[in-house]
């Protein structure tokens, strides 16, 4: 049974504010270089330096009355009991000591500086080996202890199940269960791993479990619906195939990737729909496409991934609609499947953008070169894909919902993240998330040399 407050959390987000433009935009940028510039850094650090004496004054103390204190203020995190921010040191420094038993590892204190600015919805710069895993799991851990859901966000779902697996023992001994969900899984696996107090999951899978619940949910986004409709239909069946709980806290691993690179890209939710003509349009388009010389009928912008048709290849596309089936035939539409045709000719390459696994296009992704089967691109590409590699056309899909990772993350109430290179993009994780740049210092000073960049003519004099 759900009760009201669950249900409500299922589908309650945060109203994302629109960016600032303007004259508002330079005051909001002015406003988030003084954070940036502030003096949390020195105060974590010396509260960094004061958790970790504290920790040290535990390593006597018996599991038994620690796992009692850490209860005791699980207990005042969840009913967030007036002044329980005061025991936040307190149960660091508990943590502190619980990741040394359970785990062999002793959060410095750059790792737990880290842990309070995630706390604080800090972006943290933090360099890499310096354990942003395991300091990662100090804020979760608080955030599961107030019973609303914490997601933490991966690059890869290899990342994310290896990190969810070292880290339980941790999560245990502070009483937070703890799940990952990743691209195999079935909607009950799903489902399960989600009612958990901590999740490791991708973006991707994220907002594609985000994108079916909605779809689920219908006209019924509201609790107050649904209440109504239990009301008066007490006999029908909830939600099914929901799988998550509500959307409320995410810690984001490598945030310049996630937030950044990928943050424009949408991603679609879509169902396949039989249509013969256009399969045998894109077929006549290629065939058009190939009669088309580079330089004389078209021009590549290879920056911006665009296409160019001159007036003699518009001729030529008017001589030969005639093969094109239906209302294809039109200059515009003959123009538009040309277009495409030529964009699959000259951007997209076997075994760099996609693969042929069993007669079929399995796309690549570009970021992290891992195959993404059962994906397609949008607006004819796909096909005009396979039709350069001789395969059976698909049938197109129709869009049924999308959604941009960028308008996606500014829905969680609580967003911070990690990575090793913020600093060149704070202005963009300010203006767009609301998200302050941190930096946070090495354990020990670094010894590395960075020597100016070498530019080679030829690999030959590289190596």
């Amino acid at each position: 049974m759900i009760l009201p407050t669950q249900d409500y959390r299922r589908t309650h987000i945060a109203v994302p504010t629109k960016l600032h433009r303007g004259l508002d935009g330079v005051l909001y940028g002015l406003v988030g270089s003084r954070r940036r510039r502030s003096r949390l850094g020195q105060t974590l650090r010396q509260e960094a330096d004061q958790i970790s004496e504290k920790a040290s004054q535990l390593q006597r103390v018996p599991d038994r009355i620690l796992r009692n204190r850490l209860t005791v203020m699980q207990s005042q995190f969840r009913r967030r009991e007036k002044g329980c921010e005061a025991v936040l040191a307190d149960a660091l420094a508990c943590m502190v000591e619980v990741a040394e038993r359970t785990l062999g590892l002793r959060p410095y204190p750059a790792q737990v500086m880290c842990a309070m600015a995630l706390d604080q919805e800090y972006l943290t710069e933090m360099a890499t080996g310096e354990g942003k895993t395991l300091a990662a799991c100090l804020p979760a851990i608080l955030s599961a202890w107030t019973g609303r859901p914490c997601h933490i966000v991966t690059v890869n779902d290899y990342l994310g199940d290896r990190d969810a697996h070292e880290m339980r023992p941790l999560y245990s001994f502070c009483g937070v269960s703890v799940g990952c969900v990743t691209g195999q899984m079935s909607p009950e696996e799903r489902r399960l791993n989600y009612q958990k107090g901590v999740v490791y999951t991708t973006s991707k899978e994220l907002v594609a479990d985000f994108l079916r619940d909605r779809l689920r949910f219908g006209p019924f986004q509201h609790p107050t619906r649904r209440l109504i409709r239990q009301m008066l239909r007490p006999w029908s069946s909830g939600f099914e195939g929901v799988v998550m709980r509500g959307m409320d806290t995410a810690i984001v691993d490598e945030a310049d990737s996630v937030l950044i690179d990928e943050a424009v890209t949408p991603l679609i939710i879509s169902r396949v729909q039989e249509n013969r003509p256009l399969s045998e349009a894109f077929q006549s388009g290629y065939r058009i496409a190939e009669s088309l010389v580079l330089g004389v009928d078209y021009h590549v912008n290879l920056k911006y991934r665009e296409i160019r048709l001159t007036d003699e290849a518009l001729k030529k596309i008017r001589a030969l609609s005639e093969s094109l089936p239906g209302i294809w035939r039109g200059v515009s539409r003959g123009k538009e499947l040309v277009q495409q045709a030529l964009t699959a000719k000259e951007f997209y390459h076997r075994d760099k953008q996609y693969v042929v696994q069993e007669d079929q296009v399995v796309i690549v992704d570009e970021f992290t070169g891992r195959l993404m089967p059962k994906r397609t691109w949008r607006h004819g590409l796909h096909q005009a894909v396979e039709t350069r590699e001789g395969l059976k056309v698909s049938n197109p899909s129709e869009t049924l919902a999308r959604l941009s990772f960028q308008r996606f993350f500014r829905f969680f109430r609580k967003l911070s993240g990690m990575t090793g290179t913020a600093e060149e993009a704070a202005s963009e994780f300010w203006n767009i998330y609301g998200l302050p740049v941190l930096s946070i210092p090495t354990h020990k000073p670094c010894v590395r040399q960075v020597l100016p960049d070498a530019v080679f003519s030829n690999a030959e004099r590289k190596w």
